[in-house]
């Protein structure tokens, strides 16, 4: 018997609890690709998907109009942490790549500039979704590739650290 997927989320940074993959959820997604409908214990909620990054999981989604920051780990996070691998993997960064094909919105960070682990460094529309790239560890910006406007495509190299 195969062992269901579980994923740890928290919410806000206060609330933890484990999802199961095949929770009593009903989730049903709008063409926009931003909008949901959710119904739990005979209860309607109406969600919208307001921000996402890849690179950390984390999300900030609005259900019935109210903005919620939710991070996830899946096993294999939790395995690393359990293990102390995370710490061992060091904090110092050397580039920001594309996570998916976008376009370059914004960029926080000017050449020169010390980053800290999730600092905001850029941000990439994809599939009509604003992700925030941020910092996953630190660094100083050497060099900034990448344009306010242009197509990127995943595996870009955006930002350049020493």
């Amino acid at each position: 018997m195969e062992k269901e997927k579980t994923f740890k989320a928290k919410v806000n940074g206060m609330f933890e609890f484990d999802i199961e993959e095949n929770t009593s959820l009903d989730i049903v997604a709008d063409n926009d690709g931003r909008t949901f409908h959710i119904i739990r214990d005979g209860k309607s909620f109406k969600g919208e998907l307001l921000q996402h990054n890849p690179q950390d999981k984390s999300f900030v989604i609005s259900i019935n109009g109210k903005e919620h920051e939710v991070t996830l780990e899946d096993s294999y996070d939790l395995l690393i942490k359990k293990m102390g691998l995370n710490a061992a993997a060091g904090n110092k960064m050397n580039e920001v790549k594309a996570p998916m094909p976008g376009l370059v919105l914004d960029i926080l960070v000017e050449e020169g500039q010390t980053i800290q682990k999730g600092d905001p460094l850029i941000v990439l529309e994809a599939m009509k979704m604003e992700n925030v790239l941020k910092a996953s560890g630190e660094g100083t910006i050497e060099q900034i590739k990448s344009t306010k406007g242009e197509a990127v495509n995943k595996g870009d190299i955006l930002i350049q650290l020493s």
